[in-house]
């Protein structure tokens, strides 16, 4: 195990939530699966208790915690994207799943966990500095998954 990982608490779901990472986001995998020694809170002996996995490179412990803690949009994984189809291909596996669109690139997947899908567009656009990223900004405020070619336009003006 890394020497930081991020850990995520489920409700019960870790595995699932693991395997739907690996099989969407590249550099992604589950790497074990650890069951339950004994009866807890939450579960019983033999029941999932923790799922390590790797998100676009980012090492992770999903904990099958129980009810008690929820995800909030304090912490959310940004994907950079390349184009309009990876940001579609993303968003749309997310959502699609029984996800939720939010505003200006967020929504969150089934799990209730945030994500950010962010076209570099958006980010190079931001980091340009003034009326370019006032645009840009401005742009993004009005959108749910960002539109690359309207990110575009107003970098132009």
């Amino acid at each position: 195990m890394p020497k930081n990982t991020i850990c995520l608490w489920f409700d019960h779901d870790a595995e699932a939530a693991a395997s739907f990472y690996a099989a969407t986001f590249p550099d992604s995998r589950v790497t074990a699966v650890h069951r339950a020694p004994a009866d807890y809170p939450s579960g019983k002996a033999g029941d999932v208790l923790t799922v390590e996995f790797t998100v676009a490179g980012i090492p992770c412990l999903g904990l099958n915690g129980g009810p008690a803690f929820r995800h909030t949009e304090a912490f959310s994984f940004q994907i950079a994207t390349e184009d309009q189809a990876e940001t579609d291909r993303y968003w749309n596996a997310i959502v699609g799943i029984g996800g939720t669109p939010s505003a200006c690139g967020w929504c969150k997947d089934r799990w209730g966990l945030s994500w950010q899908i962010t076209p570099r567009v958006l980010t190079e656009a931001l980091a340009a500095g003034g009326d370019e990223a006032r645009r840009a900004f401005e742009a993004m405020m009005s959108m749910e998954k960002i539109d690359v070619a309207a990110i575009e336009a107003a970098r132009r003006g």
